[in-house]
């Protein structure tokens, strides 16, 4: 996961530097930067009304340009990046949906149950045509759209019940606006009665509504009275311009934040006296400033402020987020970061996106587990302090230069989905690059696996886990009721297919045990002549026959011997290791004379595993161990050279060479006999 977080951040990084690397190319071609200002004189009159439509200032009553000029400079200052957003957003002929309500219920739950949004619904009566033509409804609902207006049509044939209850025999258009100034309060509804049905003048009465809600200061005795309440954690942005009413951004803007941010309106067409003005610290008309416990911002002043919806949106999210706004940011985040495993992942195709889904669904679900506590913990009645030292956090943060950056860029690259989706692409193509790269000097075979290959390594795991799950136990020695599990020679019963393929998982064979072959410091013949007692002096003779006789053995008489010690269970074994520890002098001096010319040596038991049986030779190579060599033991005790039983194992057979033990099962520890004691007893 760190992995992918840092991935995740080293994209962000190259966005910023992306998004300032645009801004240099731009101000090189043109010679402008997106906060410069720009004259509202020099521009045409098609540029200067596609500002004030998306300000949401009507000027159907403006012919000339110098008055359409004039209210362009009374609602703020123009920077280039509103100018080409403004010219952008006409350019594209997106037709923008309507709803279509079913009946009261439908009805209901979008229009009268939601708390802070706008709704404009046209009431089509039984028998009646609309109120609005079609053509001219489009653009109504191309307009409102702007400043995030919602629209809808409610035919009364589908629900007559409700709309004589409601009155509306008569074609009309129904309006929505939130009662209160508090959240989640009640919705009135308002019905237009004017005679004019035309396009700008339906838009007069929806903006003349929504800015009923802002309060407005005509005088300056009444700003010093606002100025001065004590709001300590109250968050307020003024504006003061000589309008006879706010833009519709505004109204907008004041019905979506409803309850965490207070729009003021500062009517300063009719001032005389400005002073008090002067000593609250503004000095110019029109402003934007955004008062808050911590102090004044000037909005406007940097990067990706500009006089939109759009831009004062993310600017007020920023400042007093929502627990949603939060929770959308992490989903989005989790996600971008989650999608990293598509590259991050090497091998086929397949595994590439299997691996993908089963991140997105473990990291989703553990995200909304996640926020779960977190709400509860946010409903608590004592933590009121907590949350509003969070919300000062988020407000010292956000009015820095360095987030009005973030913002600008967020905007951007929203606007272009294209070039925000390449990038991401280019990034996870270049980080799997340099993994791909990394795994290669590795030597990791998985880079060059097909995807039948994958699925088939797939499908032999998930049917062993199906079949055989006792064939992966965790770690060695690890005890366990399923290592007496009689129940193999049943399942394959079961699934005859399983006898000519047996599907045994190998990850049991790094927990093996393994060690180095050591031997004791050299040591006389006459010494080791003594290490025997007297008594089996007298049978040397037998044991030689006994010695020549098994040299004569072929390997296939050996290994049958072997099997047979198996079927005697555990006592044989047992006796069979007390003989080849006990083997004659003249077969171990034999034995021994191969690991060096100094002399004999004695193997070094003590670094065996206490349940190894000891010998002195591998079965499957027929060879001796040599001194340093690397042995391996499997579970029944029976030891061989590591790299012989690995092609051993290796090769699909899952058993001992020695006593077709189950190489994957455990077996009860051998312990060797103890010495008689020679003290008599007491």
């Amino acid at each position: 996961m760190w992995v992918k977080l840092c991935c995740l951040l080293l994209y962000f990084l190259a966005l910023f530097v992306l998004a300032r690397v645009f801004e240099a190319v731009a101000w090189y071609e043109s010679g402008f930067l997106a906060t410069q200002l720009v004259d509202p004189v020099a521009l045409s009159f098609r540029k200067l009304r596609t500002i004030l439509e998306c300000r949401g200032l009507g000027h159907s009553g403006l012919p000339e340009k110098k008055d359409v000029r004039e209210l362009v400079e009374k609602s703020g200052d123009l920077m280039e990046g509103e100018l080409y957003s403004a010219l952008k957003e006409e350019e594209a002929s997106e037709s923008v949906s309507s709803t279509n309500f079913s009946g009261e219920m439908h009805f209901y739950e979008l229009v009268e149950d939601t708390k802070d949004g706008i709704w404009l619904v046209q009431v089509i009566a039984n028998d009646r045509s609309p109120l609005v033509g079609k053509v001219h409804w489009e653009k109504m609902v191309k307009k409102v759209s702007r400043f995030g207006i919602r629209t809808g049509t409610f035919n009364c044939s589908s629900d007559p019940r409700y709309c004589k209850r409601r009155g509306w025999l008569k074609s009309t258009l129904i309006m929505s606006v939130p009662q209160t100034s508090t959240s989640k309060g009640k919705v009135m509804l308002k019905e237009y009665n004017g005679r004019r049905i035309e396009v700008e003048h339906i838009f007069k009465w929806i903006t003349a509504h929504a800015a009923s809600r802002i309060k407005t200061i005509y005088n300056s005795e009444h700003l010093k009275e606002e100025w001065n309440k004590s709001d300590q954690y109250r968050v307020k942005i003024y504006l003061f311009a000589n309008l006879d009413q706010p833009p519709a951004f505004f109204s907008a803007l004041s019905v979506k934040f409803t309850g965490r941010v207070e729009f003021i309106f500062v009517n300063v067409e009719n001032w005389d006296n400005k002073s008090y003005m002067a000593e609250i610290g503004i000095y110019k008309t029109p402003s934007y400033i955004l008062r808050t416990p911590e102090g004044i911002y000037r909005y406007g002043n940097n990067t990706g402020e500009f006089i939109s919806l759009r831009a004062m949106d993310s600017f007020l999210r920023s400042l007093q987020p929502e627990v949603n706004d939060l929770f959308v940011l992490s989903l989005v985040l989790v996600n971008l970061m989650a999608w990293m495993d598509l590259f991050i992942t090497q091998g086929a195709t397949i595994k590439r996106f299997v691996v993908l889904i089963s991140t997105l669904g473990t990291y989703n679900s553990l995200l909304i587990i996640s926020w779960l506590p977190v709400l509860g913990f946010l409903q608590l009645p004592y933590l009121d302090s907590f949350y509003e030292y969070s919300l000062k956090l988020f407000r010292y943060s956000n009015t820095t230069t360095l987030a009005s950056w973030v913002r600008a860029d967020w905007m951007f690259y929203s606007s272009h989905p294209a070039l925000f989706l390449s990038t991401y692409l280019g990034h996870g193509l270049l980080i799997d690059y340099f993994e791909k790269k990394r795994r290669r000097n590795n030597n990791t075979d998985e880079v060059n696996a097909n995807n039948l290959e994958w699925l088939s390594s797939l499908w032999d795991w998930y049917t062993s886990y199906l079949f055989h799950p006792i064939a992966s136990f965790q770690h060695f020695p690890f005890d366990s009721d399923w290592d007496e599990d009689p129940d193999l020679f049943l399942e394959r019963l079961a699934f005859p297919d399983l006898w000519l393929h047996p599907l045994i998982p190998t990850d049991y064979i790094k927990h093996l045990p393994m060690w180095r072959f050591q031997c004791l410091s050299a040591r006389s013949d006459e010494e080791t002549l003594e290490t025997f007692p007297d008594s089996e002096s007298d049978s040397d003779s037998e044991n030689k026959e006994v010695f020549s006789s098994d040299r004569e053995l072929s390997e296939d008489d050996e290994l049958s011997m072997c099997h047979g010690c198996s079927e005697g269970g555990v006592d044989a074994c047992s006796c069979a290791s007390h003989s080849c520890h006990h083997e004659p002098w003249e077969r171990r001096a034999r034995s021994y004379s191969s690991y060096g010319s100094a002399g004999d040596l004695e193997p070094d038991w003590s670094a065996w595993p206490s349940d190894m049986l000891h010998c002195t030779e591998c079965v499957v190579c027929l060879e001796n161990f040599a001194k340093g060599c690397l042995l391996m033991g499997l579970p029944c005790g029976h030891v061989f050279h590591q790299n012989c039983i690995m092609k051993w194992l290796a090769g699909g057979r899952h058993c001992c060479p020695v006593c077709r033990w189950a190489s994957y099962k455990k077996k009860q520890p051998y312990t060797h006999p103890q010495p008689l004691s020679s003290e008599p007893p007491s």
